[in-house]
């Protein structure tokens, strides 16, 4: 297998995901005709989750132009020995990449720095195949540096970004409320059902099912939760905005009003790089309060 065969196995793999992708919505959007579920804001939301493409791909030509080179001049600095690109070792690529995936999903949920461009990702109140476009802007520049052990493994670039694509691609049609349990493979796989408990904001539902392709990382770190009933979708906090600029940066107000607000270093440390949920004590006579997960005021 050369590298080109390789680019182009990846760019079939992310067509077949794309036009399965696009039978879904085809088929969620005359089920919704017929019920009469289809709302103007329905469409208004489908229209905001698109739009985060515009500054998103704009990011990520750059971002993934950058991640290429920069895996290039690594691994022939420092990495003496490299895979060879076959089946087999692109299959183990997809395997790394789907691990790491596992950690870099779980640390934007468990870092604030990195949330405030995965919230975007969560901040839609509906579950459909678009959502699954839904991304901020800058969120490719943080998988970029969580592949990049990959490098260090042996990995040449070119096998790097075709495990990451094929992750990412998988991940198109697991983002929908028509496809219910699958049965067995809901013990290996990421499925829809998975992945609807991933997108709730229900208590029990909070930071779970991280899986890229493999449920498995989530039986096995902890963070597996089935799903028991349909989650409410979106974040904790009251953010219902279809305005795409403001869903493109919607958690970047709080969080330059909370650096504004901090009394010292380490609580701009901690806002900035803690939990999302991380708040100072409050001191008898704050009436500020706390903050709960993913930005919701606690008290006022």
């Amino acid at each position: 297998m050369t590298s080109d065969v390789l680019e182009s196995l990846g760019n079939r793999i992310d067509e077949v995901f794309f036009y399965i992708g696009v039978a879904v919505l085809g088929i969620e959007l005359i089920e919704g005709w017929i019920k009469g579920s289809l709302k103007g804001r329905t469409f208004a939301d489908m229209f905001a989750s698109a739009s985060t493409q515009l500054p998103f791909i704009l990011v990520e030509v750059v971002v993934l132009t950058a991640a290429y080179g920069l895996y290039t001049l690594v691994s022939a600095a420092f990495v003496t020995w490299a895979f060879p690109i076959s089946v087999g070792t692109a299959v183990l690529a997809v395997l790394v990449a789907d691990f790491l995936y596992y950690w870099e999903h779980r640390l934007a949920h468990e870092i604030r720095f990195l949330w405030l461009q995965h919230a975007v990702h969560h901040s839609s109140r509906f579950m459909n195949i678009i959502t699954g476009v839904r991304f901020g802007p800058f969120e490719g520049v943080w998988s970029m540096i969580a592949l990049f052990p990959m490098v260090l493994i042996g990995f040449p670039p070119e096998l790097i970004i075709f495990g990451n694509l094929v992750v990412i691609a998988y991940q198109t049609w697991i983002h929908t409320e028509l496809i219910g349990k699958l049965g067995p493979v809901e013990w290996v796989l990421n499925t829809p059902s998975h992945h609807r408990v991933h997108h709730g904001c229900d208590d029990k539902y909070l930071d779970k099912n991280y899986a890229g392709i493999l449920i498995v990382w989530d039986r096995l770190f902890g963070t597996f939760q089935v799903e028991e009933e349909t989650p409410r979708y979106g974040l904790k906090r009251d953010f219902d905005s279809i305005n795409p600029p403001v869903v493109w940066f919607s958690e970047l107000p709080q969080y330059f009003r909370d650096l504004k607000a901090a009394r010292s270093w380490r609580e701009v440390w901690m806002r900035t790089f803690g939990s999302p949920d991380w708040s100072p004590q409050p001191k008898p006579d704050d009436r500020t309060g706390t903050r709960s997960l993913h930005g919701v005021d606690a008290a006022k």
